[in-house]
């Protein structure tokens, strides 16, 4: 059985399904998924959780499903936020060198300058302050300052901020279900871990996570974060829009929508049929291929074409030359990385993750993206704790736990 200080838990509450994926850390310093447990979400509405008792249900089955396969007791895990609540600044911060070069100290001192300078409200918490690039003495592009000489230092930030009380009953519900929040991550982060190359950062990429209740996006260009934002619209409202279109449940409709459903009316082939259950006692009807296509198009359109005014909006349109990278459950309608790049006018590839052993032939599904980023995160945040001398000291388990009380801390 792995050693309880071996195992890191990732957890995606999402709007359709919440996801428990359990690693366990490698000498080598990789990650191994042992366990993997999923449960229909029933608590959320667009990212945000508005339901929490249905919420902790959903947790304790997703939980104790990857418990039960990975054969250990989850104590704590990293989990996820997404929501239209959340929102985006860039800010600068500027320190002066105490020696004659850059210090660990001095880093941490211009970035918290950067924080400080953020204007955030108070309903609003700040969830990541992400370097984006560093100065010494006006010299620009600098990635990493630690040792050159300087007399000043400059840091460009992205700071990700979210509403107060989304954040609480993320915790709460994670609480309730018996669990411990070591960290909250916004979700295109974490999915970005996953799916994304170097190369793609470098070069300037968008991911897109197109999930159930909300199309998450993060911008990367030189190897650093530019820009992310969550957009209110996901695959349940192509569900929805199938449903009335053919005049079914819902239930059917994502059925079909999965089983059937294509994004581009051109890429039909033949006259395929489908037979579609009718609401009630009445008779099912049947439906073309083309009928689906032509009721999901126009609703595929208007996601790509939000992104595409985000990625205008925020200044990086031509600048993206490795493109786009789609990923989440509602990539997978057939067609989407062609509806991607007529609209977004990028080339565009369907993102699966990687950067983990053991059942990679669960977890590797666009669906995952969210789930397994976030182990990358924890496992990065664990080398972080022990670079810093805190990862088998008592300070451990205190930084361990912090954000929860940071967070309940605030009513």
């Amino acid at each position: 059985m792995p050693k309880r200080d071996q195992i890191l838990v990732g957890l995606d509450i999402g709007t359709t399904k919440i996801c428990a994926i359990v690693a366990e850390m490698t000498d080598a310093g990789g990650l191994s998924i042992i366990g993997v447990g999923m449960s229909p979400s029933r608590g959320l509405r667009k990212g945000v959780v508005v339901d929490i008792e249905s919420t902790v249900e959903s947790i304790k089955k997703a939980v104790e499903e990857a418990e039960l396969m990975a054969a250990v007791q989850i104590n704590s895990v990293y989990t996820g936020i997404a929501g239209s609540h959340i929102a985006a600044e860039n800010c600068k911060g500027v320190v002066a060198l105490k020696r004659a070069e850059v210090t660990r100290e001095d880093i941490h001192r211009a970035i918290e300058s950067a924080r400080t300078l953020a204007v955030i409200p108070q309903e609003r918490r700040i969830l990541h302050v992400l370097p984006r690039e560093f100065m010494v003495d006006g010299q620009e592009g600098v990635r990493e300052p630690l040792g050159l000489s300087g007399n000043r230092l400059e840091v460009n930030v992205h700071v990700i901020t979210g509403a107060v009380t989304s954040a609480q009953n993320i915790v709460k519900s994670v609480n309730r279900a018996g669990l411990d929040v070591v960290d909250i991550i916004l979700q295109p982060l974490a999915s970005s871990e996953a799916v994304l190359s170097q190369e793609e950062r470098e070069l300037g990429v968008v991911m897109v996570d197109l999930g159930g209740g909300t199309t998450d996006l993060a911008i990367f260009l030189d190897g650093s974060i530019r820009h992310s934002a969550v957009l209110p619209i996901g695959g349940q409202n192509l569900t929805k829009d199938l449903a009335i279109g053919l005049l079914t449940s819902q239930t059917e409709a994502e059925r079909i929508k999965t089983q059937h459903g294509i994004s581009r009316t051109e890429l039909v082939s033949g006259h395929q049929v489908v037979q579609v259950p009718s609401v009630g006692d009445r008779p099912p009807r049947t439906f073309s291929r083309r009928d689906i296509a032509e009721i999901l198009e126009p609703r595929v359109d208007e996601m790509f074409e939000l992104v595409r005014r985000e990625i205008t909006r925020a200044g990086y349109e031509g600048m993206l030359g490795a493109g786009v990278v789609i990923t989440g459950g509602t990539s997978l309608l057939e067609g989407m990385p062609d509806a991607a790049e007529k609209v977004l006018n990028l080339p565009a590839r369907r993102g699966v993750p990687s950067g983990v052993g053991g059942l990679r032939d669960i977890v590797g599904h666009p669906s995952h993206s969210t789930g397994v980023g976030l182990l990358l995160h924890a496992r990065r945040h664990v080398d972080e704790l022990e670079t810093a001398g805190l990862r088998n000291s008592g300070t451990w388990a205190k930084k361990m736990f912090g954000w929860t009380k940071r967070v309940l801390e605030v009513f």
